[in-house]
């Protein structure tokens, strides 16, 4: 059983990688996809073409960011995206920048009032 050819293993090196369209994403959360221009052996990219892209519930949004450079130590993944596939489900709506930082405010303010909220039921001890 001979299983073991050229396109059985993903890639196990950024140089895999370079010239393709990749999503990384950083240690604080944020999502970038572009192009790989260039790495090194920490782990810093160059994206080309890059977008932040911002998904809040079915809501996203792709801002532009141009020529991005990302130290390593603030990635966290780095994965190729299928050309062939959709990037995102088709129940997805992409909405404009003021759209989604509106998304954005509503889904912190319901976070920060949902701990508040918490705080002060905590006298009840419910458990």
């Amino acid at each position: 059983m001979s299983w073991a050819g050229p396109d059985t293993f993903p890639a196990t090196s950024l140089a895999d990688n370079l010239d393709k369209k990749l999503l990384v994403i950083l240690r604080d959360g944020r999502k970038l996809v572009g192009i790989l221009r260039s790495f090194d052996q920490f782990a810093n990219v160059v994206l080309e073409r890059s977008t932040e892209r911002i998904i809040v519930g079915e809501l996203f949004c792709d801002l532009p960011l141009g020529l991005y450079v990302i130290r390593g130590e603030n990635v966290v993944l780095i994965g190729e995206l299928d050309p062939e596939k959709e990037e995102l489900p088709s129940h997805m709506v992409r909405v404009s920048p003021a759209d989604i930082r509106r998304a954005q405010k509503a889904e912190r303010d319901a976070t920060e009032l949902k701990g508040t909220m918490r705080k002060r039921m905590e006298f009840l001890d419910l458990d």
